[in-house]
């Protein structure tokens, strides 16, 4: 394995890693915004109003996304890396 492969490689699976985690980062960041421009409007002060909501929602984000993380998964590792080790 040259070192220009193991560099594409690590740089696809990096790639790969930013799209599956994007969707559960994305929905982190709008309902996190959304909770404090809640609390700041309403001067409430509870850490549960910001975890809970956050973790329910991302749940459920993540139950409708395994479908895509798991295709993108499964390509990239049979594109890419059961090629490098069967050899070929």
């Amino acid at each position: 394995m040259t070192q220009v492969l193991l560099y594409d490689v690590l740089r696809q699976g990096l790639w790969v890693a930013v799209q599956i985690s994007a969707p559960l980062l994305a929905v982190a960041l709008v309902v996190g915004v959304v909770i404090g421009l809640f609390q700041a409007l309403t001067s409430i002060q509870e850490m549960t109003l910001t975890f809970v909501p956050k973790v329910g929602v991302m749940l459920a984000v993540f139950w409708v996304s395994m479908s895509f993380m798991t295709t993108t998964l499964i390509t990239f590792f049979t594109s890419r890396i059961v090629p490098l080790i069967g050899g070929s």
